[in-house]
């Protein structure tokens, strides 16, 4: 194959070396085909050593390369991303690798970015062009994003998740057409330490949401972080919700929206949610809707005291608080 760049092919260069060997100078035949005279004298010497085989391209990859990552750590690699859908940092710390040598090795790979799965069949989805903005506040406890993330519930035995596409609740009488609800997945995220809390209320009312906030205001408390400012979308058992706003002044609290249909501005939030989904809420197969909430406090407890994070430097949020904390 001929170099993309590349002035003349092998035929080319099989008759500027004949014209050369037949007496004419290098320099005007050179000029003739449109290369520099070094380039005619080394075509003409590499036919002199191979013959018509020394015209062809050589490849350009060095005969060795002692720092390349080993086969069997690529395969690794491809193989853990592909298996548990993990992100670059976490595949680099599995496989005793940079990070970058991970995102190479993926990208090398074809394989899709994470954000481009379905959750659940990890098959690629269409990528979202969506450009987002990233901040981060100073300071613990100076904005704390909260958000609500609906569930749809899990009947007993796992339903067709477990039982397969045709699965039909004999006992109950009910088929996977029939809707059983949703569990209300209530979440605050601490912008600056990623720091997270979540309870699952029976309702996304605004009495149930001002609750919520008093619970995750101890939470916070308990870790010596003040809530100065928190941010919620335009939901109005958020901005009209009596309850709500009493419990906000009771904590101190300016509450901040995001603008109509713009939820990426509470992005810390969104985030977590899709982290929340990938690592809990649809990672196992679940025999019961139960069995999937008892999951939730370990989940967290991993999450904000064990769990590495990108924003904290590979470590876990937990080590963004302050010490006296």
């Amino acid at each position: 194959m001929v170099h993309r760049n590349a002035r003349l092919t092998v035929t080319g260069r099989l008759i500027l070396v004949r014209r050369i060997l037949g007496g004419r100078p290098v320099s005007h035949v050179a000029k003739e085909m449109g290369v520099s005279r070094q380039c005619a004298h080394r075509w003409v010497g590499r036919y002199r050593v191979a013959g018509e085989a020394g015209l062809s391209d050589r490849s350009s990859r060095p005969v060795s390369s002692p720092a390349a990552t080993p086969p069997e750590t690529a395969a690794a690699v491809v193989e853990l991303r592909s298996r548990e859908r993990l992100g670059r940092d976490e595949v680099a710390r599995a496989c005793g690798i940079s990070p970058r040598t991970a995102s190479r090795l993926i990208a090398k790979a074809g394989l899709p970015a994470l954000h481009q799965l379905d959750p659940v069949t990890g098959i690629a989805l269409r990528a979202s062009r969506r450009t987002q903005v990233r901040y981060e506040r100073d300071a613990p406890g100076d904005l704390i994003h909260i958000d609500v993330k609906k569930l749809g519930r899990i009947p007993d035995g796992g339903g067709w998740r477990t039982q397969g596409p045709d699965f039909i609740d004999h006992h109950h009488g009910r088929d996977r057409k029939v809707k059983l609800g949703f569990d209300y997945v209530h979440v605050a995220v601490d912008d600056h330490s990623r720091l997270a809390f979540a309870q699952i209320p029976p309702d996304e009312k605004g009495t149930t949401c001002a609750a919520f906030l008093a619970a995750a205001t101890d939470f916070f408390a308990r870790h010596g972080i003040p809530i100065r400012e928190v941010m919620t979308d335009n939901a109005k058992n958020y901005t009209v919700s009596t309850a709500f706003q009493t419990q906000l002044h009771a904590v101190g609290a300016t509450h901040i929206t995001t603008r109509p249909h713009c939820p990426w501005q509470n992005g810390k939030a969104e985030r977590f949610n899709r982290t929340m989904q990938e690592y809990w809420a649809y990672r196992a197969p679940y025999i019961s809707n139960q069995h999937r909430a008892d999951a939730l406090a370990p989940w967290l407890e991993h999450y904000n005291y064990a769990r590495p994070h990108t924003a904290c430097g590979g470590r876990p949020p937990i080590s963004r608080v302050s010490p006296t904390s």
